[in-house]
């Protein structure tokens, strides 16, 4: 997973949110209080929309009205701006990240926050259909969305993601300075970049930090991991919250997490994402689509062309 710790910087804060630990770091301390509340606003906004565990949440209320057919709904602009961030990462991989695998995730046992599900043993369930990103849609103009019947949005790390890239633009558009925002292993960069770039720690799946990268503003990192949320399923074994949505079935556990470095965290957090579900075919995708990233198993590791040289920080 990656993180922010490592990072020197004028000024940090960190804080829960949307069942993760969001960090912000900025290069100008005056601004720090200012940039936390105008984070903190978007990020209770997002909950709001897209949360699958909230019963007043847009997300939900949709699904309910898809219960018994094809269903529709003016969305917010925070819920929009998310569902077509989330179905553009469909496109650009090619539907190996699904915004509509949100009852496959939930048969799999992932169906409320992460401490509850991890206090419990969750029942075997069989594998729920995905509907296809391709059957959902998005007005242009009016923000009307369209699902399928029984469908449920599962935005997760893509709403992450791109709320990390929306809040860092937003923050070096509105105040001084330069912006890191980590959103649990999302992590964008806008504004002016330290003289060092931003020091941006890899870690191992045990959160000991084995890489420093240097990055600059307008590059962007993100990790998906099948060992951080999971949870035992009825007559043994685990689960983990990355579904193939060509089967509906749990991803594979090839790789013990993946990090991407891309040109925004939306873009990262997609090809890691996609290169879970791919397993052993995850490397020449990656290499394909001109990807740098660090592949781990949890006792080897595997980089495509262009990833930095290990360095031990």
């Amino acid at each position: 997973m990656t993180t922010a710790d490592t990072l020197l910087a004028p000024a940090a804060t960190s804080f829960p949110a949307l069942g993760t630990t969001v960090r912000l770091v900025v290069t100008d301390p005056l601004v720090l209080a200012e940039a936390e509340a105008l984070t903190r606003d978007h990020l209770a906004a997002l909950d709001l929309a897209a949360s699958r565990f909230r019963p007043d949440s847009e997300v939900s209320r949709l699904a309910d009205a898809a219960a018994t057919g094809p269903a529709s709904a003016l969305a917010s602009p925070v819920l929009a701006g998310s569902l077509r961030a989330a179905l553009r990462a469909a496109r650009i991989t090619d539907g190996l990240v699904d915004p509509t695998v949100g009852r496959a995730v939930a048969a799999s046992g992932y169906d409320a926050d992460l401490d509850v599900v991890r206090a419990r043993v969750a029942p075997a369930r069989p594998v729920a259909a995905v509907p296809g990103w391709r059957a959902v849609s998005v007005d242009p103009v009016t923000d009307r969305i369209e699902v399928p019947a029984g469908c449920l949005l599962d935005l997760g790390s893509t709403a992450k993601a791109h709320a990390a890239d929306e809040i860092a633009r937003h923050l070096a558009t509105r105040l001084p300075g330069g912006f890191l925002v980590d959103l649990g292993g999302d992590i964008a960069l806008f504004g002016t970049a330290p003289d060092d770039g931003w020091q941006v720690g890899v870690e191992d799946e045990g959160g000991a930090v084995v890489q420093v990268l240097a990055l600059r503003a307008g590059q962007a990192v993100a990790t998906s991991s099948t060992r951080r949320r999971t949870w035992a399923v009825a007559g043994g074994g685990t689960r983990h919250h990355v579904v193939d949505p060509r089967t509906g079935a749990t991803a594979p556990s090839t790789w013990a997490q993946v990090t991407v470095v891309g040109a925004n965290a939306l873009e990262a957090n997609a090809a890691s994402t996609a290169a879970v579900v791919l397993g052993p075919d995850a490397p020449a995708w990656l290499a394909g689509h001109g990807l740098a990233a660090r592949l781990d198993t949890g006792t080897d590791v595997v980089t495509t062309p262009g990833w930095p040289e290990e360095v031990t920080p």
